[in-house]
């Protein structure tokens, strides 16, 4: 067979590898690209003007003494060394820090005790009390407050009444005037408020257990708490890490409760970091200093969220 004989290969007609991907050509993968970029432009714009840039002009003006007085001074970490020798921002540090200990594993643990005994309820009956557990979330804040600020009244208050009725107190009380009390009424209200999403979080996650290996596990012999703890646990351990995180975030940030009952009163005992941030920025228009407490604050949170993560990790 001669050297001409030999056919050469024909050159592939159509789009090329290169050309294609995953079968779309090069045109249609770009107008793709195009399309998704510009259903995500709205959020990109709202995230980059909401968020990023005033996320990066806190950081900034966190180095400066800004007052509407006069113009911007560099002090450097002069904010800084200043909030730390704050005894407020102590104390609202501390008060912060004991909401979040204090609320976190409760509203927790109590959403996940009312879950396990509605999520195998029947529909409508499940549904009241999802209904019943949530309607302070989408209730208005000030609506709550008002509730519970006419509850802890020292003069016509419920709460005075069912005590001195039941004996446990002779006089009336002043709830939320009182240093002893303040901090623990705010962190009920929170806890009230703060119950009906994980609750309803933890139904889903628990009506999404895999059935057959709960039954498996009863015919062996497992108690609830073992199979509660061998194979519930780690399927609805994603949604706990979930609830831990936004109930540490939302504790950190508690302001509304705060302003509308006590503004830090009395003498700082319910002061938060957040609440001591807008008294400093927007009460005496001190906003280097705010913004360096908002910055702690963030690290603060970004901390306890990384610390939780990497625990609920070594769980799984």
């Amino acid at each position: 067979m001669t050297t001409s004989a030999i056919k050469k290969p024909l050159k592939q007609k159509g789009p090329s590898k290169r050309s294609t991907v995953l079968g779309i050509s090069q045109a249609e993968a770009r107008r793709e690209t195009i399309s998704a970029y510009l259903f995500l432009l709205p959020f990109l714009v709202v995230f980059v003007g909401f968020v990023l840039i005033p996320m990066v002009m806190c950081l900034w003006t966190s180095f400066f003494d800004s007052t509407m007085a006069r113009e911007d001074i560099f002090v450097g970490f002069g904010n800084y060394i200043k909030m730390f020798q704050d005894e407020i921002f102590w104390k609202a540090l501390m008060n912060t820090a004991l909401i979040v200990v204090v609320a976190v594993p409760t509203v927790t643990a109590f959403s996940l005790w009312v879950a396990s005994a509605i999520y195998k309820m029947k529909g409508a009956a499940c549904s009241f009390f999802r209904c019943v557990f949530y309607l302070p979330v989408v209730t208005g804040t000030v609506a709550v407050t008002v509730v519970w600020k006419w509850m802890f009244n020292n003069y016509y208050g419920i709460v005075n009444y069912i005590a001195k009725g039941t004996g446990l107190i002779e006089n009336n009380v002043n709830w939320l005037g009182n240093e002893k009390t303040a901090i623990w009424c705010i962190i009920l209200i929170l806890f009230t408020t703060s119950i009906g999403q994980p609750i309803v979080l933890y139904v889903s996650a628990l009506g999404n257990v895999d059935a057959s290996l709960v039954e498996a596990a009863e015919v062996d012999g497992a108690t609830r708490l073992q199979t509660f703890w061998k194979i519930m646990w780690p399927q609805i351990t994603p949604t706990t890490l979930y609830i831990l995180v936004i109930t540490t975030i939302n504790s950190f940030q508690c302001f509304a409760l705060i302003q509308l009952l006590t503004s830090g009163g009395p003498n700082h005992s319910t002061d938060t970091i957040m609440y001591y941030i807008y008294y400093k920025a927007f009460k005496l228009y001190e906003y280097g200093y705010g913004n360096a407490m908002g910055v702690i604050l963030a690290i603060v949170i970004a901390l306890f969220s990384a610390l939780q993560f990497k625990v609920a990790g070594k769980r799984d």
